[in-house]
């Protein structure tokens, strides 16, 4: 991430003007960073086969969602947007998981406690995606800033020295944040 485009001070600028509700600056933003995202998708979705979600369709429907929130959407900088991207991808393949689910089972949904410790590994969307977005949405009731860690190291696959470099944090204070909300989600997911 550190080596992309968007680390010029054109993207604040157009950040700023999306914020603004300028329609052009947002798609300015997110044509410099579609790169960006659909790495992020790629490696987000590796693993996964015979599935119709694939690395430009999970960028495309992100990309609708943050179009349609960008009226109410707060841009601030590089981290915010990215912490919306990252809630727009969650959406999304949560969306698919569970559609996948209740397609597969005829809505019986199965929950597994279980949340890798290594975040590089692709998403599952299946019964643990969905316990997952549900003990994560508890977990942002008590302490957002655990949920965006969640997000963006799980969801976007970010590393957590991309996260800390993001947030302006340091590696270490990530790395807890990480753990803590692990063992949160690991345990709100087996009490369901």
């Amino acid at each position: 991430m550190a080596s992309s485009p968007d680390s010029s001070p054109e993207i604040t600028v157009w950040l700023d003007a999306a914020r603004g509700g300028d329609r052009e600056a947002l798609d300015r933003v997110l044509g410099t960073l579609y790169q960006e995202l659909h790495t992020l998708a790629r490696r987000q979705l590796s693993g996964q086969q015979n599935n119709t979600l694939d690395p430009t369709s999970l960028v495309h429907e992100s990309y609708l969602k943050l179009v349609g929130a960008s009226n109410g959407a707060r841009f601030e900088d590089r981290a915010h947007f990215f912490a919306y991207a990252a809630s727009a991808m969650r959406s999304v393949v949560v969306d698919y998981a569970r559609n996948r689910m209740a397609r597969k089972r005829g809505g019986d949904l199965k929950r597994v406690a279980e949340i890798p410790e290594e975040a590089e590994s692709s998403l599952r969307l299946d019964e643990n995606l969905l316990a997952l977005d549900t003990a994560l949405e508890r977990l942002a009731s008590v302490d957002e800033k655990l949920a965006r860690v969640v997000e963006l190291r799980y969801f976007a696959g970010l590393s957590e020295q991309e996260i800390a470099d993001l947030l302006r944090r340091s590696e270490r204070s990530v790395r807890r944040d990480w753990q803590k909300a692990r063992m949160f989600l690991l345990a709100a997911m087996r009490e369901d």
